[in-house]
């Protein structure tokens, strides 16, 4: 199967552009599926010109869905971005079944796949790059890798998944700046990056100086206002303002603070603030837990200070 070579194209002017956002899945209060406020939420998050808009990943609670949910959560993205911006929906487990899920995202019109990191085990390179070679041979979408947790590429296997046609981009959530220089400097011309560390802006420009300035932005799920202003201060040199070390030290580092304190938290803790700001999302699914009352409390201080930071009100 040939995919469309423009997504390529269109992700990386979108990349240029602004922040990749990646949606929070809305759930009623029983756990159930809120598709209407999943469809409030999302359009919301396109509204602010985000690069591309990745739904049903890992802050979207992929690994939460049946394929019925899955179905409606890319769908609804796809109607809502009405080919403004590029989705790109997530898929992943064991090859057979992350194939089933990349036809249902073909079918609801998605652009390209992100393929999160296999299900439990550990696996030698030959098999990392076999899965890739197995979806991308059962799907007319570009794939996009995802190295973090148990997948991490060699450079000889990187060379081998940039020859698979169909694979257009590798997202690293590991932050080995050393591993990944050599990635990029083995990297085909034209061939994607993107910066999946948890909290991305903290390593933003490390990343930038191995050639990665691309990246994802849990903070814009609910504070769009928060992220693009440090996108943009970033991407313009910070126009000798300060926002971007004020940002840094006042509300993503204390946010990452409070994030790390509960194994989840870079989920749960995403929710709560998109909560926080009347966003139609509800609560985690199990085994993810929300946050405890005096992280709500830290939480909602931090969310107004960065808000104050940038000219936003909570």
């Amino acid at each position: 199967m040939t995919p469309d070579p423009d997504t390529a194209r269109r992700l990386r002017d979108g990349m240029a552009r602004g922040v990749l956002s990646f949606p929070l899945t809305s759930f009623h209060d029983d756990g159930t599926l809120d598709p209407d406020g999943f469809r409030a939420h999302v359009a919301a998050q396109i509204a602010t010109a985000p690069g591309a808009v990745f739904p049903a990943c890992g802050t979207g609670e992929f690994f939460s869905l049946d394929e019925d949910e899955y179905r409606q959560v890319v769908t609804i993205t796809v109607e809502e971005a009405g080919g403004r911006v590029p989705v790109v929906a997530g898929i992943g487990y064991g090859w057979a079944q992350a194939v089933r899920f990349a036809r249902i995202a073909e079918e609801a019109g998605a652009d390209a796949l992100l393929v999160l990191p296999h299900y439990l085990v550990a696996a030698p390179q030959d098999g990392l790059v076999a899965q890739l070679e197995q979806i991308a041979a059962r799907t007319g979408l570009p794939l996009i890798a995802y190295q973090r947790g148990q997948v991490a590429f060699g450079v000889g296997a990187f060379k081998r998944i940039t020859g698979i046609p169909g694979v257009i981009g590798l997202k690293d959530g590991h932050s080995d700046l050393d591993r990944l220089q050599r990635l990029t400097l083995a990297a085909p011309e034209g061939f994607l990056f993107f910066n999946g560390a948890s909290t991305a802006e903290i390593q933003a420009r490390a990343y930038a100086t191995v050639g990665v300035p691309a990246y994802s932005s849990a903070v814009h799920a609910f504070a769009p206002e928060i992220a693009d202003a440090f996108f943009n201060a970033l991407r313009d040199g910070d126009r000798g303002d300060g926002t971007v070390e004020k940002l840094l030290r006042d509300f993503y580092v204390p946010l990452v603070e409070v994030r790390d304190r509960v194994p989840g938290y870079a989920v749960s803790l995403v929710k709560a603030a998109a909560r926080l700001r009347g966003r139609p999302v509800g609560p985690v699914r199990a085994p993810l837990t929300d946050p405890s009352h005096a992280d709500l409390t830290d939480l909602r201080r931090l969310l107004t200070t960065g808000l104050d930071l940038v000219g936003a009100a909570l």
